[in-house]
């Protein structure tokens, strides 16, 4: 009972703004002062990487390469570099804030299997699907009606390896906002906060028009059928009632832009890179969920022409993408077969890519995990040096 009433005085903190909660870090309105997008060529900035000065050979070389994928890129390309157990972090815009999209199922992940450490549920508690769960995205739980009944268990497996939104939902009606956030605070920084996925959409079409957060499960479904462009905005006046005269911004562009300057669902790559090196390591789970987890996130379906697509054919990428308007991530742990005796490499990897196509910002990542395997990060760790 405590602690189901520690549930609902976490999740009381985390509101919406329209709820007129204080628990957002930036109000939700249109960014008045950023210029509107006009799709050019991302400036690249002069930035220069943080190895420390003791540089090992595989993070010069990494550095080179992503310099120079960076500078072919349209957008702009994050990363965020870690070879566990024996050597330095490299970040290349690592400190920046990027968006997660998908990459907050991890701690959506994280927060659930911790209940059932706890013994609150199990993964084969059955979780009953309602009205209002309802999202737009990948995934097989929108094949199911309301009232369907769908295990825990079932609903990670689709979360994670499908990046399906409505069971995300699902999983954090159950065990609440506030836990998943409690996740985020002490696994990537105090600042993160985390919505629904559905919220996502109210939030980013809210730019336009604060009648958004009324939109309805199918309202958001109706929304991805017509497809994106001018299309998506003249269906999203439809809907709330209005025309495009009467909105704040004048296409999707500028109101996700918008949207992102609010750093919602947002954090640095090197702070989400340490929650992956907390979970390997056993920080964030015990050891069999921790287990689980990994080998739910070996399975990973989705973003097949990312990161892994760079990697040698015999590499483990447990691993979780997220897709959003102009925005792709991918991020995970990657480690080899150990070779000659030595022991296999653990590498964190979290990357992002901002401003350009989903083409040709998967083939970024693409050419990100070809560069990681030329640098030597993923080589075996000699015997002398212990593997984490």
């Amino acid at each position: 009972m405590l602690r189901r009433l520690r549930h609902l005085f976490v999740a009381a903190s985390i509101t919406l703004p329209w709820m007129g909660g204080p628990a957002l870090a930036q109000p939700v309105t249109p960014a008045a002062t950023a210029p509107l997008p006009t799709k050019p060529a991302i400036a690249k900035t002069a930035l220069v990487a943080s190895p420390p000065a003791a540089t090992p050979r595989w993070s010069t070389e990494l550095d080179r390469r992503v310099h120079a994928i960076d500078a072919r890129f349209a957008g702009e390309l994050g990363v965020h570099v870690q070879r566990l157990g024996d050597g330095p972090e490299y970040d290349f815009r690592g400190d920046e804030i990027w968006y997660l999209a998908s990459g907050v199922k991890v701690p959506i992940a994280i927060a659930v299997l911790r209940e059932i450490e706890q013994g609150w549920l199990t993964l084969d508690t059955q979780i009953t699907l309602l009205d209002s769960d309802f999202v737009d995205g990948a995934g097989r739980t929108n094949a199911h009606r309301a009232g369907d009944r769908l295990t825990i268990g079932w609903l990670i497996e689709q979360m994670i390896i499908h990046s399906d939104n409505t069971a995300s939902d699902v999983l954090i009606r159950t065990v609440g906002l506030g836990q998943v956030n409690a996740v985020a605070s002490e696994l990537i920084a105090r600042d993160v906060r985390i919505t629904t996925l559905a919220d996502v959409r109210r939030l980013a079409y809210g730019m336009f028009h604060p009648g958004a957060a009324g939109l309805t499960s199918q309202d958001m479904l109706a929304l991805q059928r017509v497809g994106s462009g001018q299309v998506r905005v003249r269906t999203l006046a439809r809907l709330l009632g209005v025309t495009p005269a009467d909105f704040l911004l004048p296409d999707l562009d500028s109101a996700f832009e918008s949207y992102y300057a609010t750093h919602i669902n947002s954090a640095t790559l090197r702070d989400y890179g340490h929650m992956l090196t907390a979970l390997q390591a056993g920080r964030a789970l015990d050891p069999d969920s921790t287990r689980y987890l990994l080998d739910v996130m070996a399975r990973v379906q989705t973003g097949k022409q990312r990161i892994r697509a760079g990697l040698p054919a015999d590499a483990r990428f447990a691993h979780k993408t997220g897709t959003q308007y102009r925005r792709i991530c991918d991020s995970g742990i990657v480690s080899l077969p150990a070779r000659d005796g030595n022991a296999s490499a653990r590498v964190v990897i979290a990357a992002c890519a901002r401003g350009a196509g989903t083409a040709a910002s998967e083939r970024a990542l693409r050419e990100l995990g070809a560069a990681i395997t030329a640098s030597g990060v993923l080589d075996s760790i000699p015997p002398h040096t212990p593997a984490r």
